[in-house]
């Protein structure tokens, strides 16, 4: 089954002006990418704003495309360096970049007009027709390299603008450029906070861009620009805080012209390594197979069998943007930054692009089953940032840096499940002393100063608790159930017991008065809250949502709310909602804190509620097109979210085991189990089989493992990854008696 056909880049492809209600669409970006590759190759309608990838599919113009971006960012984004433009004739040396430009079509600069109708985009490969100067603009990339393909009009005075200081998040601080002759180029971009990038420079990124840029024909000219300025001479190198480059190719030429770029975050010399090993001739066709054919290879782990072409689209399409990040930051040589210019090496592949509060809930999950390796890969990266700096492991990373956006402890989240799982090469002690002393704010760590990210404030070291933050009080709390965990695997019976009495603490923020959780003033005493729907010390969510986010004790939680009031709230929650909204006051699919709450109906023995939920979610949150995504897809979140479920499970708590089932969304799934990592002990696959079409029949009647049958409401990881076959007979009529059992995995 040929699989990449069915990706759609461009879902979810809407940014901020989709709506005024929240942050926007997806923000994912429909240029061209391979599994994890460092190069992600995208066409720019915009530079300013908060447009995270750089591309809305709701404006009208593209000012160029550049080698690398960011996909499903919720703030304002980063990257897009080297920016190349193709032309024709003498054109005013503004790129039109600013987040209100894009809606007056051709007006400004350099940019063109385009029309959705002549924009194609698929696995490895982007094109679309200029406008204005009628160029087919091509872009198929492999994993450290990018190639762009122009081709012209006839007896057009031909020319292409490099836009060297351009940024996504603002601009670039410095830029060093090269002409090497009249077919090469190279250069180095130097990024800090300063000229804005991730979160509008307040996420902290600093990186240095470094490419080797070819021609397939020789330049007739090459003129340096500045501040919308020619520079005067026949200058070969020229540096400053706004560099530009037109490259005159003449009326002449008769074919198409390939540009062609290698990068590296280390040097000059990785970035001529990254070039000389991908891209050895200008076969634009040859690039863009191998690109097919790496998504294919990645997706020949994971094959599902199902008639609706739609659902089709959308799972692959989604399990492609979780293949996108977190991405190599590593050169072919092995070599890597984390942010000061310090090189390392490493025997894994280093990886960067880590947005942990929104990915430990569904995205690593599903790769602990379908890419173990990869799984390892990102730990090993956290683990040799944090040790580097002997600080917390980074919240949300990027090339290194901890941009300490959102929430709570993630990355202890991820270590902690992955090692309790089996996917543990790298130093577990080591890393469990930085979680541990991030999770007590120690000053010291290993005879150094120590940073962690948790509060250094009496009321959450001794009472459990972040004055007038619910979120970042249950977030933690959730990171120290993690680490009650990995603390019980390595036989830390003290540290264990710690970290499981500061869990259970978290009944003392439920307001009874209320009948909520709620945030606590430093006295201690409950900020007044006069309803659910009120978000004081609530992080993109509201009192209500927040509530549920107890998922190592849902019993308990249960128990709090009343049990009979704990049904009726569900039920009100999920009624309540537009699960295709942009957002919601009651469940929320658009953002993470709700996510995986369908499965709490399971959890209190009523399952089939949640496959009654659940289908509801996969079929109205998820829709084909550019607004199909019904929020942020940070950064493989919102997609893996679906995956999962269309394999017919989720993970509700990190670090248990258990892995809930609903429906499957198809009638067979295979997924190829990692040996490395898996036991395989009945086969080296698992596969999913219904009796009938799951459209038709959403109800589960009988489940049965390798021929047993199956009572409780989940499996576990170990019976997943031991393989085998797992049988659902389906029903369309609710089958109340199946799966019934209740689970309370917290038991005191």
């Amino acid at each position: 089954m040929e699989k990449a056909k069915y990706i759609d880049p461009m879902i979810g492809t809407v940014g901020e002006e989709q709506s005024e209600t929240s942050h926007g669409g997806g923000k994912t970006h429909p240029g061209a990418c391979t599994p994890g590759g460092m190069v992600q190759l995208s066409p720019d309608t915009v530079t300013g704003g908060d447009n995270g990838t750089g591309y809305n599919y709701c404006h009208n113009t593209i000012e160029g495309f550049s080698f690398n971006h960011m996909s499903g960012i919720g703030w304002y984004g980063d990257l897009g360096n080297l920016q190349i433009m193709p032309v024709v004739g003498e054109t005013d040396l503004r790129s039109g970049s600013n987040e209100h430009v894009p809606f007056e079509k051709g007006t400004v600069g350099w940019k063109s007009g385009f029309s959705h109708e002549n924009e194609t985009a698929g696995a490895g490969y982007y094109s679309v027709l200029l406008e204005r100067y009628n160029i087919l603009a091509e872009a198929t990339v492999s994993a450290h390299t990018g190639m762009l393909r122009f081709t012209y009009p006839e007896n057009a005075d031909k020319r292409a603008i490099f836009n060297f200081s351009r940024r996504i998040g603002g601009r670039a601080d410095f830029q060093h450029i090269d002409i090497i002759n009249d077919r090469r180029i190279e250069g180095h971009i130097h990024c800090t906070p300063k000229g804005g990038g991730f979160g509008h420079g307040h996420g902290g990124i600093s990186y240095d861009f470094y490419f080797v840029c070819e021609l397939s024909v020789p330049a007739t000219k090459m003129q340096f620009f500045s501040n919308e300025t020619y520079i005067d001479g026949d200058i070969k190198t020229y540096e400053g805080e706004d560099v530009g480059l037109v490259v005159h190719f003449g009326e002449d030429v008769n074919e198409p012209v390939i540009i062609k770029a290698g990068v590296s975050y280390v040097d000059s010399e990785g970035a001529r390594k990254n070039f000389e090993a991908e891209s050895k001739d200008f076969d634009f066709n040859k690039m863009k197979e191998r690109a097919s054919y790496e998504w294919e290879k990645v997706f020949d782990g994971v094959e599902v069998t199902g008639t609706d072409e739609i659902d089709l689209k959308l799972f692959y399409t989604c399990l492609y943007h979780v293949f996108l990040d977190p991405r190599s930051a590593m050169d072919v040589d092995g070599r890597f930054t984390i942010g000061d210019g310090t090189v390392f090496t490493a025997d894994y592949t280093h990886r960067t692009l880590f947005s942990g509060w929104d990915v430990y809930r569904s995205e690593f999950p599903l790769l602990t089953v379908i890419r173990p390796e990869m799984v390892n890969d990102e730990v090993n990266s956290l683990l040799r940032i944090a040790e580097y700096r002997n600080e917390s492991l980074p919240q949300w990373e990027l090339l290194g840096i901890n941009a300490g956006c959102m929430v709570g402890d993630p990355a202890t989240i991820v270590v902690c499940d992955a090692a309790v799982k089996g996917i543990k090469n790298f130093d577990i002690e080591k890393a469990y002393e930085i979680m541990k002393a991030s999770a007590l704010c120690k000053k010291e760590l290993f005879g150094k100063p120590f940073h962690s990210v948790r509060p250094d404030c009496k009321q959450y070291l001794e009472k459990c608790y972040v004055p007038e933050e619910l979120s970042d009080t249950l977030e933690f709390l959730l990171a120290d159930y993690t680490t009650a965990k990995l603390a019980k695997m390595l036989g830390k019976t003290e540290d264990e017991e710690f970290f499981m009495n500061r869990v259970k603490r978290y009944k003392e923020n439920f307001n009874d008065s209320l009948g909520f959780m709620a945030p606590r003033e430093e006295s201690g005493s409950f900020v007044f809250e006069s309803d659910r729907y009120d978000d004081d010390g609530c992080v993109e969510s509201n009192i209500f949502q927040q509530s549920w986010f107890v998922p190592y004790d849902v019993f308990g939680l249960s128990k709090l709310f009343g049990e009979k009031r704990t049904i009726e709230l569900l039920e009100e929650f999920f009624s309540r909602a537009d699960f295709g909204a942009l957002w919601n006051d009651d469940y929320n699919h658009s953002n993470e804190p709700c996510h995986n709450i369908t499965h709490y109906f399971s959890m209190l023995g009523l399952p089939h509620r949640t496959q009654y939920w659940t289908r509801r979610v996969q079929k109205e949150a998820y829709r084909t097109g550019a607004f199909g995504f019904c929020g942020n897809e940070d950064v493989g979140q919102l997609s893996a979210w679906y995956v999962l479920s269309a394999l017919g499970f989720a993970q509700v708590c990190p670090c248990n085991e258990e892995y809930f089932i609903n429906t499957p969304l198809f009638q067979k799934a295979k997924i190829k189990l990692d040996p490395k990592y898996h036991s395989c002990e009945v086969s080296d696959t698992f596969s999913v089989e219904c009796d009938e079409n799951p459209l038709e029949y959403p109800y589960i009647k009988t489940v049965h493992l390798n021929g047993r049958e199956i009572t409780k409401p989940y499996l576990t990881f170990s019976e997943i990854t031991s393989g085998g076959v797992l049988n659902f007979e389906l029903s369309k009529e609710p089958c109340e008696d199946a799966l019934k059992d209740i689970f309370n995995s917290f038991v005191e």
